[in-house]
């Protein structure tokens, strides 16, 4: 059986959120002199090579944020002015910037523009990204707004080694895989908001059917190579943190009233303030749409998404010498999408690709979930380490009522060969234009019910020492987490019935009733050496894992333990001034299904060496990265095509994937106040299978040894250009994901078994009339491209269409 530990867990949350009383006893150093109101600090940063951030969030650790990029905390500390403050932010995070977002290495921008634009740094295990042993990537607010996209998945292409399998065209449930790893439902992919893990279940179901809303984020965090050492469980590929907004300085807020095609809405506003103590922010966002797809009912196809989220912060004496700072924040989301798992064969697909089949009518997707959780840093003037711990719970459940199976048939075989004269019944019988005549013919339809916990405490300490001509910037941190699932799945007999579904009458099927629960310790260490112009970052990762299921209709259990010891080291050399070398290797782990018997966890040894250049707002990188894994592995999901398997874990054996990032940025000033910005990123990537086996993944199927590694496009390429002024400006988006291989194989692909060559173009403009009002425009997928983007799981799906959106923004 498998037992709860609440209790230990709420214990050892406590006991890692009481304030050292001895931290900093040593002898305070003399009082710096008062900064006069208004005046700049001492010493402003350096243009593109800042100081590293002196604040608690200075080196967040992998257990908590894939940067050292911890989240926008807010607890106010108004005493001290920060480092610097993002540059796209007009406001300095004041009350926050204890616990702010460290790419805040620059002053912020005055309403006048900066004589030179300054970069923005993150921190990656100690280092700055310019010269992290590493790569790193963010994208900061400002890009975020230049699009105001919803979808997770079409900001992520700007970052080179990420990508994503389209299936919904709104990006409900993103399909995210870094260097080659399995894009399904994310779950390769460790993925956190403000440092904590946002997964369902990270460990016991790593599938990520929830994301949080883009619009309330203001920085997304990449990092892959040695430096996901600190991130987990997933470390094979790498690591994103989404970083929501930090409570402001002032009292202030914002409102954005947005409207579109197909029904589209959004609403979305925020305000916060701060005293010296106290701070708050309250943020609501709500999207919805009609949806493009088309029923033959003319049905809603679209979705409706809330959510809320409140932050506190107290500082218990902002003048005492130990600071102690606490934030509590609270998330609650709800979404209600008339979604489904069925596409169309693709004969249909071509003709017209925004059908729906009528056996997709009832299909709908419910969930809501709570965040909830409460940090506590512990600083001292006195003491260059900093302690921050954070006690984290959410719960998620979600109910997806969709087409499971039919009666005699295999959906996805019908929608391959419809054609077939077994298959033409069926296939008139999805698209509602033949009625069902006997059991065989049965739509059988019902709700996957699952409720998700996932909760822990994490701490990290940083800090900073110096063993003669040797710098060291030491992080070490710890996570304690719980999570579980509990599966319901029923389904139900339709009929159609003059191209409508009605109930057969036949009593109610469960197929699944269980639970898996995982109790997981982690552990890391990482010190960034400084020599000059060398920096060696060598680090370890340690996972403990213990997991168990139970089957409620027979009461069989299982129970497994997992030990992981996962080293790993990077380097980098600055060759000249701004012009480095890096190269690192690391060993890769991602866990085994929870329970599991007769597999094991998948490992793998990564290595990546290359070349950056970086000076104030121009960026170029190269690197070459070759996985080499010692066990390839999968988890069985109804969104990757298995229907009779889900959530059992099969064993590919040894394979191998290799590939080649380049990125480069520049933002070149202009007269008259304006501002060129460009970024490009590009991945060439291939992956291929060492060892034969049979697996039950029909995107796997028997695998000979030499086949290639399915979903992974061999070439992408995105690029981005504006043309910006303070009151407005144009921009334009291009992406390119080359044709993949739908199953694995060898030889030519085949147009039943591959995806389209996907290209889209977006632009849109934006105007600042008042200094406070801003209006947008945005026009998706100008050129009306109908990309075949994918068959999973039942049958071929489209891109979103040519879609127009608008908006205002007011602040306040």
């Amino acid at each position: 059986m498998i037992r709860s530990s609440h209790a230990s867990l709420s214990l050892l949350g406590c006991l890692l959120l009481v304030p050292v009383s001895a931290w900093g006893q040593a002898e305070p150093p003399p009082p710096a002199p008062e900064t006069p109101e208004g005046a700049e600090p001492a010493e402003a940063p350096e243009e593109g090579a800042a100081a590293a951030p002196e604040g608690p969030e200075g080196a967040a650790g992998a257990d908590e944020a894939p940067a050292e990029v911890a989240e926008q905390s807010e607890a106010p500390q108004a005493a001290e002015p920060s480092e610097g403050a993002e540059a796209a932010a007009p406001e300095p995070e004041g009350p926050e910037a204890p616990l702010a977002d460290e790419t805040s290495e620059v002053p912020a921008e005055e309403e006048e523009a900066p004589e030179e634009p300054r970069e923005v740094e993150v921190m990656v295990l100690g280092s700055k990204t310019s010269k992290a042993a590493g790569s790193a990537h963010t994208i900061r607010e400002e890009q975020l707004e230049r699009f105001e996209y919803d979808d997770a998945g079409m900001i992520i292409t700007q970052v080179p080694g990420v990508y994503i399998r389209q299936e919904d065209g709104i990006g409900l449930r993103p399909n995210i895989g870094i260097r080659g790893a399995n894009p399904d439902r994310s779950k390769k992919v460790t993925l956190t908001e403000d440092g904590v893990l946002f997964g369902p279940a990270p460990y016991s179901a790593p599938a990520a059917y929830f994301f949080p809303l883009m619009t309330r984020m203001t920085q997304v965090n990449v990092v892959k190579g040695p430096s996901a050492i600190s991130q987990g469980p997933q470390t094979v590929g790498g690591a994103i943190d989404f970083v929501s907004r930090a409570i402001p300085t002032q009292a202030s807020g914002q409102l954005d009233l947005g409207v579109g095609e197909y029904g589209y809405f959004k609403g979305h506003g925020y305000f916060g303030a701060s005293t010296e103590q106290f701070g708050f922010l309250v943020e609501g966002v709500r999207l919805q749409n009609t949806g493009f797809a088309e029923l033959p009912s003319g049905a809603d196809t679209g979705s409706t998404r809330n959510e809320w989220m409140f932050k506190g912060s107290y500082i218990v004496d902002p003048r005492a010498e130990v600071t102690n700072q606490f934030l509590f924040k609270f998330v609650y989301t709800d979404e209600v999408s008339n979604e489904t798992y069925l596409g169309q064969s693709d004969e249909d697909f071509r003709e017209n690709p925004y059908r729906r089949y009528a056996a997709s009518a009832l299909d709908q997707m419910k969930n809501h979930r709570t965040s909830v959780s409460l940090t506590h840093l512990l600083e001292s003037e006195s003491s260059p380490f900093k302690l921050k711990s954070t006690l984290y719970r959410n719960d998620y459940h979600r109910a997806w009522k969709k087409l499971n199976r039919l009666g005699g048939a295999s959906v996805a075989s019908v929608l391959q060969n419809p054609d077939d004269p077994a298959n033409l019944g069926y296939h008139g019988i999805l698209r509602g234009e033949i009625d069902s005549g006997s059991p065989s013919d049965y739509l059988w339809i019902g709700p996957n019910d699952r409720t998700f916990v996932s909760q822990g405490v994490q701490s990290v300490l940083t800090g900073k020492a110096e063993t003669g001509p040797v710098k060291h910037s030491i992080e070490a941190g710890l996570r304690v987490h719980n999570d579980s699932i509990r599966r319901l799945h029923t389904e139900d007999a339709y009929m159609m019935a003059g191209g409508e579904l009605v109930h057969a009458g036949e009593a109610t099927l469960t197929t699944a009733y269980n639970k898996a629960e995982t109790y997981a310790l982690a552990l890391h260490a990482t010190d960034a050496l400084n020599y000059g112009p060398l920096t060696v970052t060598p680090g370890v990762r340690a996972e403990l894992i213990w997991s168990g299921t139970e089957d409620f209709r027979n009461g069989n259990t299982t129970d497994a333990f997992v030990a992981a010891f996962l080293p790993g080291v990077g380097a980098f050399y600055e060759v000249i001034s701004n012009l480095g070398v890096l190269a690192g290797v690391y060993r890769g782990f991602s866990p085994p299904a929870p329970g599991a018997s007769g597999v094991s966890p998948e490992y793998s040894v990564n290595y990546e060496a290359g070349a950056r250049y970086a000076k104030g707002r121009t960026r170029f990188e190269a690197i070459g990265f070759y996985n080499d894994y010692q066990n390839l592995t999968n988890v069985c999901t109804f969104s990757g095509g298995c229907v009779d398997d889900i959530d059992s874990q099969f064993d590919a054996g040894k394979a191998r994937i290799y590939g080649f990032e380049a990125f480069v940025s520049h933002e070149q000033k202009l007269p008259e106040g304006f501002v060129l910005p460009v970024t490009a990123a590009y991945t060439f990537s291939q992956g291929e299978f060492e060892t034969s086996f049979q697996s039950q993944d029909p995107i796997y199927g028997a695998v000979t040894a030499g086949d290639s590694i399915p979903y992974l496009p061999p070439h992408q390429l995105s690029l981005t250009v504006a043309l910006e002024h303070r009151y407005g400006g144009v921009n334009a988006a291009f992406n390119y994901v080359g044709r993949m291989r739908e199953v694995a194989g060898t030889g030519e692909l085949i147009d039943a078994r591959a995806t389209d060559d996907q290209v889209w173009l977006d632009v849109g403009v934006f105007g600042r009339p008042l200094p406070w009002l801003t209006i947008y425009a945005n026009l998706r997928n100008l050129t009306g491209e109908q990309n075949l983007v994918g068959r999973l799981p039942y049958g071929a799906r489209v891109n979103a269409p040519r879609w127009f959106q608008a908006g205002v923004k007011a602040e306040f």
